[in-house]
């Protein structure tokens, strides 16, 4: 019974109260379910009468009042009243309320009603949770949250960021993310492959059986899908979330481009059916107007007439017979047509019967599908009997154990016992013979006696002599007295003491009598038990026999349960061929009729060509017989009439021929294919008894399986038989041992009384045992204290990562509602700017209204309202944003005292936890070690930084060796410059020239080595940074190894989860600064691509200028060549000159002439001249512009040259840069040590 049951039964009870229903409660539940526990009293928090467990933790509940509350629920009566109540108020309360009778007797009409002073709020709430209970289990959902929609229990109010607050603490976000990451969507192979077999029908051939996973394989492997997204289980697909609606979007797109297809292409064939009728008529359209417009011109020519009179004389009888011959073909035709259709309905019937048939053997195999299940379930039955007699085996094998335990210690503590008897039979001997000794004195001690009283008998006459030894023996006498007295005490306290020890010896006795019976019962119990064990060890083995025929039988089974499958596929994947088949047979008789109706129609339109041949014939007989006769062109005429007459009827009959050779045909394929289906007919009918054999094999098998079931029971029976014989000898046996022990009682009664005198070690061994059974008790307080001490500390454990936990949403919330109260804060400030603005504003009016008061007093008064509107707008929300951070701030408070609670709290499990330091000091030791092994990684990063540092040492020298360089190409900047200058004497200094030349060329050599130069050092730097980034990427393997071992050391040290995660945030910054130096490493690596990229880039520009000098040289040499020219030319002319003198010396006479010839030859010098003056001109503006080439080269040069230092500086700017950060990393390495030393010191105090 559950709770609200035995509440409603306490409820229906009149002396029932909140005790009897706790009794009740803990007589049911207490120490039989897990969940129900009784609590612990708290101090500080109301009293809890029972806890139950639910899955966040135990809730305490208290039951003061519920025997009270359950019973006063709501009177229908009085609830009809107020419905029918006049005042409209009340009825609306209650019109919507509908009782609990009115539930059920919505669901059940038959049953009875519980009456309205028995039903209890527990019976309406019972009621409603298995109604939301049946709800759910008809919808499986995947869980179940509870969500508190508002905090002021308003119905249709939702209060948006509660609801998400709610779903993201339960964690139904994470959920639904965790179900988007898995699988959540799952197909059936068979839906599968059925329903998006169109995505790629290709991948599935068709006419061959293949099974649904593999098609649905085949299928997902043929489409563009990401293959990750699913997984093949044993009868579904799993799907990751979006696949299967991309899959349906597929489908769909498929769907519509096939839809699209069959529409066009039918379209297409309407289309083309259309067409061909239109050319057709088209055709008859001309050949009827063409017929026409000849027989308008014909029909009044009188041989015509005389035809038309004539023609139907000449056939009449001949047409007459044809239409008699064409009848009966008709009739013919007909009735083969309905022996065709008669025919074809016997076989839809016969199709009809074996669809029936298939459905019977569908149900049948599906009810030996059942009838197999159930023998699944008994196997499983067996199965669990099976597991459940091994946990008694094991439970019996147990408590033999503990019995045999137990055994061994009560033989041991008889042994014990045996030995003190024996020690205990010593000591009374040893009393006995100091007994017997003293009765010896005794009676040695009575003779004296008796001889001194004789003696004083004879002496009593010399009583005055012997006075003196009368005295002594007096004496002598008074002595032996009080030694006899002495005596007899001693016999007094032994006679106690052999009491004493006598009662011992009897208890001792009782319990080992005791003892000896309880063996006799676990020897009888133990030989019960191995008699059973062994019963069902052969029952089980008997069971496991059985059950591997089973397993066998049902392995049988399955297969040929697979074969039958197998077959009725084949049998299915026939009848759909089939239907096929009949479906194409019914379209070709479709087609058939079609064509049937078509030679009716071509049939009609003949015999009214023939009636109006005939109607032309009997015209043309009458005019032929008004006209009275013939010419020889009206016979040709009748001869071509006759002629196209026969013609036609040639055509009529070889149409009819071919009709008739079509139907045959069409008889024949209709034969053929009814023949096949009787013979597929034939086929299922052999498979159809074939299963039927196999059939009465499997219900044989069925019953050859209960048979064996029968003697199995049988056999069990019989080993009952055979356990009750061998009770029954167990009983005589344990008759005859109980005579044995009788037998051994009376010798043990017999040797009790030799055991009567060691009751003083009876007692110490007793005080002994209850001294050890007071150790043991304490003990076992002990124990149960430290388990207390150790559930303690676990509830502390939970409560403190629940408090953890509630501190951190708290936070969270803190955070939040801080936020809140930073925005608002922001509103108001926002607000009052605005209040201060619409207060200036209402100052500038004010002013405006003061000094144009009267001219705008209408608009001024329309401003003011408007203001005092946006001032009360403003104040209002003034208002709600005070409000709002009043209420801010008391959940502010409200926040901080739970936070003050809960830090309350969390010192206590500080407090608590401080007992469970002591642990962590092993977990210490492993810290230690991976503190030397990241002071080892450390070492490893600085000797790696020192590297990096010596490759910046070397990298400095290679900015010397740079700097030098740009010295050198200045040096070189110089001598061009010189070079510039002695180029204006260019007939003096080409010799010059091409020396400065050959040096420029030296010098540009020299540069290529020293690029060369430079670029091996920069290659051997890439090599050095690379070994770097190997032992980087070296170190980074170590630190994931040491990773990797801590997240071991984490599972291994749950309980020291935060401060590992806190070694590995360090480890992940570490990490992350290492990737940092990485990146920065790059970054040089890059910059100095840069710089190489750079050095190519000049010298690339230095080529340039390279071949623009020699360019220029090739120009200054053709200069140079055509001033030579001139030279040659000038030098020619003053040859010439000279010639002339001489000429002019030799001839005077022709001196005229010859002045005549100076003059021009002095013209031709001066012309000469002038063009040696422009030439030199010309060599002049060239070397100008020579001049200004190199200065515009020299200037591109130097702004390169500027562009480089520019870029060399900010190179070493950011690797000073990198230095620096290199040098904040090993600060904050050091850092992150002393906080690591620290921890560790914390940890270890």
């Amino acid at each position: 019974m559950g709770i609200f049951s035995i509440l409603e039964e306490e409820c229906m009870f009149p002396k029932a109260t909140d005790t009897s229903f706790k009794n009740k409660l803990y007589d049911q539940h207490l120490g039989k379910n897990s969940i129900f526990q009784k609590p612990k009293p708290a101090k500080g928090r109301t009293e809890a009468h029972f806890s139950l467990v639910h899955y966040a933790g135990t809730v305490d509940y208290n039951i003061t009042g519920w025997l009270e509350k359950n019973k006063d629920p709501l009177n229908d009566t009085v609830v009809q009243l107020y419905q029918k109540a006049g005042v409209k108020l009340l009825s609306n309360l209650f019109a919507t309320y509908a009782s609990a009778d009115a539930e059920t007797s919505g669901i059940k009409k038959g049953g009875k009603k519980k009456g309205s002073s028995f039903q209890t709020v527990s019976a309406l709430f019972r009621e409603n949770l298995n109604k939301l209970m049946a709800n759910l289990r008809s919808t499986h959902p995947h869980f179940v949250r509870c969500i508190i929609p508002n905090e002021t229990k308003t119905p249709g109010a939702m209060d948006h960021h509660l609801v998400l607050h709610q779903l993201r603490c339960n964690g139904v976000l994470e959920g639904i993310r965790i179900c988007r990451k898995g699988f959540p969507s799952r197909i059936l192979y068979g839906d599968f492959k059925q329903r998006y077999r169109i995505l790629n029908a290709s991948a599935i051939p068709e006419g061959q059986f293949i099974d649904s996973k593999k098609a649905s394989e085949k299928l997902l492997s043929s489409i563009d899908v990401d293959h990750a997204q699913y997984k093949f289980g044993y009868t579904k697909v799993f799907f990751k979330a979006g696949l299967l609606g991309l899959l349906e979007e597929m489908r769909d797109e498929r769907l519509a481009v096939l839809m699209t297809r069959i529409q066009a292409v039918s379209r297409g064939y309407v289309a083309r059916l259309e067409f061909k009728e239109m050319t057709k008529k088209r055709e008859s359209i001309y050949i009827i107007q063409y017929n026409i417009r000849s027989f308008m011109n014909v029909k009044n020519w009188p041989w015509m007439r005389l035809f038309f009179k004539m023609k139907p004389l000449l056939r009449s009888a001949e047409a007459e017979k044809e239409m008699q011959t064409m009848k009966e073909e008709f009739a013919r035709l007909k009735e083969e047509f309905e022996k065709s259709e008669a025919r074809r309905k016997e076989l839809e019937e016969k199709m009809v019967v074996l669809v029936q048939e298939k459905n019977d053997l569908f149900l049948q195999i599906q009810a030996e599908r059942e009838s197999l299940s159930d023998a699944e379930e008994r196997y499983e039955g067996m199965i669990k009997s099976k597991i459940h007699l091994e946990t008694k085996v094991k439970e019996f094998s147990e408590r033999i154990e503990e019995e045999e335990e137990i055994n061994a210690e009560i033989t041991a503590r008889k042994r014990k016992l045996e030995d003190e008897c024996s020690e205990l039979k010593r000591d009374i001997d040893d009393l006995e013979l100091t007994i017997a000794k003293v009765e010896k004195e005794k009676h040695a001690t009575e003779n004296k006696v008796k001889n001194l009283t004789e003696e004083l008998s004879t002496l009593e006459e010399a009583l005055l002599k012997c006075s003196k030894e009368t005295k002594a023996l007096q004496e002598v006498h008074q002595q032996t007295l009080d030694d006899l007295q002495a005596e007899e005490d001693k016999v007094n306290t032994l006679t106690k003491t052999k009491l004493k020890l006598e009662q011992q010896v009897d208890d001792l006795e009782g319990s080992l009598e005791q003892e000896k019976k309880l063996r006799g019962d676990l020897d009888r119990a133990k030989r019960k038990l191995e008699g059973d064990l062994k019963l069902s060890m052969e029952n089980i083995m008997d069971l496991e026999n059985v059950k591997q025929q089973m397993d066998e039988r049902l392995k049988k089974k399955d297969f040929e349960i697979s074969h039958l499958q197998g077959k009725i596929e084949d049998e299915q994947i026939l009848s759909t061929q089939l239907q096929k088949k009949i479906k194409e047979l019914q379209a070709r008789i479709e087609e058939l009729e079609e064509e049937v109706e078509a030679e009716r129609t071509a049939r009609a339109k003949v015999e009214k060509q023939r009636a109006d041949l005939s109607r032309e014939l009997e015209e043309i007989s009458e005019r032929l017989e008004e006209a009275g006769g013939a010419t020889a062109a009206q016979i040709e005429m009748n001869k071509k009439r006759e002629a196209e007459f026969q013609k036609l009827r040639r055509d009529l009959e070889e149409s009819t021929l071919q009709h008739e050779s079509i139907a045959a045909t069409l008889r024949r394929k209709q034969a053929d294919s009814v023949a096949e289906l009787g013979e597929q007919i034939d086929n299922l009918q052999r498979v159809k008894q074939k299963l039927e054999k196999e059939k009465s094999e499997l219900k044989m098998e069925i019953d050859d399986l209960a048979s064996n079931m029968e003697s199995v029971l049988k056999m069990k029976a019989g080993f009952e038989k055979q356990c009750r014989n061998l009770e029954d000898q167990n009983h005589e046996y344990k008759t005859k041992s109980e005579e044995a022990q009788r037998a051994l009682n009376d010798y043990t009664t017999h040797s009790a009384r030799l055991q009567t005198e060691n009751g003083e070690l009876t007692r110490q061994l007793e005080e002994k045992e209850i001294t050890i059974s007071q150790l043991s008790r304490v003990k076992i307080v002990c124990t149960h204290q430290i388990e207390e001490l150790k559930r303690q500390l676990e509830e502390e454990i939970k409560a403190k990562n629940a408090l953890a936990h509630s501190m951190q949403s708290a936070r969270h919330d803190c955070d939040l509602l801080r936020e809140q109260f930073e925005e608002e804060q922001e509103a108001k400030a926002e607000l009052q700017r605005g209040m201060s603005k619409a207060n200036s504003e209402v100052a500038q009016w004010r002013t405006k209204y003061e000094t144009d008061a009267i001219q705008r007093t209408e608009e001024l008064e329309e401003a003011k309202k408007r203001l005092a509107q946006r001032l009360q707008d403003s104040e209002e929300q003034t208002e709600a944003v005070n409000a709002k951070c009043a209420s801010l701030e008391k959940t502010k408070q409200r926040l901080q005292s739970e936070v003050e609670d809960l830090m309350v709290e969390i010192e206590r499990a500080n407090a608590a936890n401080a007992t469970l330091d002591k642990k962590q000091r092993n977990f210490d030791k492993v810290l230690t070690e991976w503190k030397q092994k990241y002071e080892e990684s450390q070492s490893e990063l600085e000797g790696s930084q020192r590297e990096s540092r010596s490759l910046s040492t070397e990298l400095f020298k290679l900015k010397n060796s740079y700097e030098e360089a740009l010295d050198h190409l200045e040096n070189m900047k110089r001598e061009n410059k010189n070079l510039q200058q002695e180029i204006t004497d260019l007939s003096e200094q080409l010799g010059q020239s091409a020396k400065t030349i050959h040096e420029l060329e030296k010098a540009v050599k020299q540069a290529e080595q020293d690029k060369i130069v430079v670029q091996t050092a920069l290659e051997e730097a890439e090599s050095s940074l690379e070994h770097e980034e190997a032992k980087i990427l070296h170190i980074q393997l170590e630190l994931n190894q040491v990773k990797s071992e801590l997240d071991a050391a984490l599972h291994a040290q749950e309980d020291l989860r935060e401060q590992l995660a806190m070694i590995e945030r360090r480890n992940t910054l570490l990490t992350a600064e290492i990737e940092e130096m990485r990146a920065g490493l790059e970054q040089s690596e890059r910059s100095r691509k840069m710089a190489e990229q750079e050095l190519v880039d000049m010298s690339e520009r230095t080529q340039l200028l390279h071949a623009q000098t020699t360019s220029l040289l090739s120009t200054k040499k053709k200069m140079e060549l055509d001033i030579i020219n001139l030279q040659t030319e000038v030098e020619d002319t003053v040859q010439v000159a000279r010639n002339a003198d001489e000429k002019a010396k030799k001839a005077i006479t022709d001196a005229a002439m010859m002045a005549e010839e100076l003059k021009k030859e002095q013209d031709t010098s001066a012309h000469l001249e002038r063009m040696k003056k422009n030439l030199e001109a010309t060599v002049k503006d060239l070397q100008q512009r020579l001049d200004e080439a190199e200065q515009i080269a020299m200037k591109g040069g130097k702004k390169e040259l500027q562009k480089l230092e520019t870029r060399v500086r900010e190179l070493e700017n950011e690797l000073e840069a990198e230095q620096k950060r290199g040098v904040e990393t090993m600060k904050g390495v050091r850092k992150y040590e002393r906080k690591i030393k620290e921890l560790t010191y914390q940890v270890g105090q």
